[in-house]
């Protein structure tokens, strides 16, 4: 009976695919560093929450202004040059960090991250598509899931790692330079690798102009796109957001200290690693749709509970909504490219834009900044989490009645 399942890939895409795969650990690590950055900034630069929420604005405003450029580069170019040029950037980006550093101004650090975003974009906007091109078209969802659940790798080791080297508890804690700097060569040596493989171009009945003229205005005639646009714009908002609250909230709500904020977040992006390879293995049976409204309503839920703030069930909460939002991403992403065949690498250009999503820290800092209650914020990654439950809900033919 297992036979009728449909293959993960095949035997010619399994190079590509490991290779591939392996980068998103880097991207992984490269946005949850932010995280435990943002907290290390505000003690050691006296800033403010809303001032450090500007370390992922100016992040995800690389991806926001690169997303189509890069599409119409990898249109001309093809995957294997979109990933090299953005590892290029992400490590010319990350080793910015050393004249940063002698500068000693928190504006100076925003450039070195605009750069790295830039870099970033190219990456997942090559990467993200390839992977779902490299296999059946059935396992399409669950192949996105298994390769992201390396972002997820990614993720935790920076919180954990980084974020004990940031809260170290001697008078600053670490440097900045020396995290970034490591990066920044890593990713320059992988960059070399990358240059001199060998990944095939996957090609469509029809493909694109090497510019891409015409598929964007295509893709505004294709409802079911816009909508998962909106939709990952929207998890994007709520996954972001509550990433780089996370410390903050914990540490407001006198519930740990920095230091051991930093190591349960790592905990949190655990349980968020774990849901991914468990959302691969599953959507191998389960409608990718099904799944993705499953676990909408269980964030919906999750952040309803953080609302009603009852302690030790809010925390609980809080942390079981790493389980439900891990297949969020790729699952949306790979719905949101079913069927576009020639037009797969300008729209995934479009949802590589999402991450500009993380400017709604911006808003949840602001909150925190001017509100005594510290829980308001999370009302803006709960409509995130709604949208997501729209879309999968139309998905099943279930969209409700107006």
């Amino acid at each position: 009976m297992s036979n009728n399942k449909p293959a993960l890939t095949v035997k010619r895409f399994l190079l590509p695919f490991i290779l591939i795969t392996s980068l998103f650990f880097l991207w992984g690590f490269a946005r949850a560093i932010l995280d435990v950055l943002n907290k290390h900034l505000q003690n050691d630069l006296d800033i403010t929450i809303t001032q450090s929420s500007l370390i992922q604005v100016t992040t995800y405003l690389g991806y926001f202004l690169m997303a189509i450029p890069a599409g119409i580069f990898i249109n001309k170019k093809g995957y294997r040059n979109g990933v090299v040029l953005g590892l290029v950037l992400f490590g010319a980006g990350a080793m910015l960090f050393i004249p940063c550093a002698e500068v000693g101004t928190f504006y100076a650090f925003l450039l070195a991250l605009f750069i790295i975003g830039c870099g970033l974009v190219f990456l997942e906007t090559s990467a993200n598509p390839y992977v779902t091109e490299l296999g059946p078209t059935e396992t399409a969802t669950s192949r996105l899931n298994l390769s992201q659940s390396f972002n997820g790798l990614g993720s935790l080791f920076a919180t954990f790692v980084v974020g004990q080297y940031f809260f170290s508890g001697t008078d600053g804690g670490g440097s900045v330079v020396v995290p970034y700097t490591i990066l920044g060569i890593i990713v320059l040596l992988i960059a070399l690798i990358f240059s001199r493989a060998d990944l095939p171009e996957i090609s469509h009945d029809n493909a694109e102009s090497p510019s891409g003229e015409g598929s964007y205005a295509q893709l505004l005639h294709r409802p079911l796109f816009l909508f998962g646009l909106l939709a990952l714009l929207a998890y994007e908002v709520s996954e972001i957001s509550i990433n780089s609250y996370f410390i903050n909230f914990v540490t407001g709500e006198g519930w740990m200290g920095d230091r051991l904020a930093s190591v349960f977040i790592t905990g949190a992006l655990a349980v968020f690693m774990v849901g991914r390879f468990l959302g691969s293995w599953i959507m191998r049976t389960v409608k990718a749709e099904r799944m993705l409204a499953i676990c909408a309503t269980g964030s919906v839920v999750c952040i309803i509970l953080v609302l009603l703030n009852v302690g030790i069930v809010s925390m609980v909460a809080l942390t079981l909504n790493y389980l439900f939002e891990a297949i969020m991403f790729p699952t949306i992403f790979a719905l949101a490219l079913r069927g576009l065949g020639s037009l797969t690498k300008s729209a995934s250009s479009l949802l590589m834009m999402t991450p500009i999503g993380g400017c709604g820290f911006l808003l949840m800092g602001y909150l925190a900044d001017h509100c005594s209650n510290l829980v308001l914020p999370f009302f803006i990654p709960l409509a995130g989490y709604v949208v997501v439950l729209a879309f999968a809900l139309r998905l099943l033919g279930l969209k409700p009645r107006k």
